[in-house]
């Protein structure tokens, strides 16, 4: 996943796809445990994406936070 694609989604949209990817994630730490895991590259993937996800969310919510207080001054 793009960074150009997670900021394009909105929040709810981000907030679906990062519990999506979280319950994914898990199933593959259970396939790596079970030693059924083909490509262990795709659990960096998955946490790498959630981290995208996160960091977008959070620069949405500082946004959010300033820009009513620099209107009000």
């Amino acid at each position: 996943m793009k960074i150009k694609e997670v900021r394009d989604m909105t929040r709810e949209e981000l907030q679906i796809r990062s519990r999506n990817i979280k319950q994914e994630q898990f199933h593959l730490r259970m396939q790596q445990q079970a030693g059924q895991l083909e490509k262990s590259s795709q659990i960096r993937s998955l946490r790498r994406d959630v981290a995208r996800i996160e960091t977008v969310l959070s620069q949405r919510r500082l946004a959010a936070v300033t820009t009513p207080s620099a209107a009000t001054v």
